[in-house]
C-alpha cells in the first residue's frame, strides 16, 4: 500500500491509497471482470458480502448501480454494530473508460452513520506483464484512518476474490 498527495484537500487532490495485485490471466479477461454484470457479480464486494448489479452503463458519464448485501455472520454482526443496513444500494459514475487499460469511477460514501456523504474517486489500471496482468487500484483516503483502513481491507478482500474468480 502506498499513499501520495495531501489529506483534507478537495477529492481530486486528497491523499490516495494504492493497492496492487498481479493475476495470471489475459488482460481482456481481467477487464471483463471489472466491466460486465457477470464479472462484477462474481467477485465484487469484500468476503462475506454479495453484489447484485441492477444496471451498468460502461461509458464516461455512465454508471453502475448495484446492491451489496452482507451474507456472512461476521459481516452481518459488523453491520448491525455499526448501525448500518445489511443491504446497501450503491451508484458509481464512470469518469474514465479506456479498454482494456484504465477504469476511473467515483461514488459517494453515504453509508457511514453520522458522517456527511462525500465523494471518493477510484482509478483502476491494468498493465500486461510477463506473468499476466498487474492491477493497480488507487482510491481516495476516507474521512479518517479507521474508515481508510476499512476501505483498504475491503479492496484487499475483493482483489483476493477476483483472483479466485479468474481461476474458475
Amino acid at each position: 500500500m502506498s499513499t501520495n498527495a495531501t489529506a483534507g484537500a478537495p477529492a481530486s487532490r486528497r491523499e490516495r491509497v494504492t493497492i496492487e495485485r498481479t493475476y495470471t490471466a489475459a488482460i481482456e479477461d481481467v477487464w471483463e471482470m471489472w466491466t460486465t454484470k457477470e464479472g462484477i457479480e462474481s467477485w465484487w464486494g469484500p468476503e462475506g458480502f454479495a453484489v447484485t448489479v441492477r444496471k451498468i452503463d460502461l461509458r464516461e458519464g455512465g454508471g453502475l448501480d448495484y446492491t451489496m448485501r452482507a451474507t456472512d455472520t461476521a459481516q452481518i454482526e459488523f453491520m448491525k454494530k455499526a448501525g448500518m443496513p445489511l443491504a446497501i444500494d450503491h451508484h458509481i459514475t464512470y469518469t474514465e473508460v479506456t479498454p482494456p487499460r484504465r477504469l476511473g469511477f467515483s461514488n459517494y460514501a453515504d453509508f457511514i452513520p453520522g458522517v456527511e456523504p462525500y465523494e471518493v474517486t477510484h482509478l483502476v489500471e491494468l498493465h500486461e506483464t510477463a506473468n499476466g496482468v498487474r492491477v493497480t487500484v488507487a482510491i481516495d483516503r476516507m474521512h479518517d484512518d479507521y474508515w481508510t483502513e476499512m476501505a483498504v481491507k475491503g479492496w484487499t478482500s475483493e482483489l483476493e476474490k477476483l483472483a479466485k474468480a479468474l481461476a474458475t
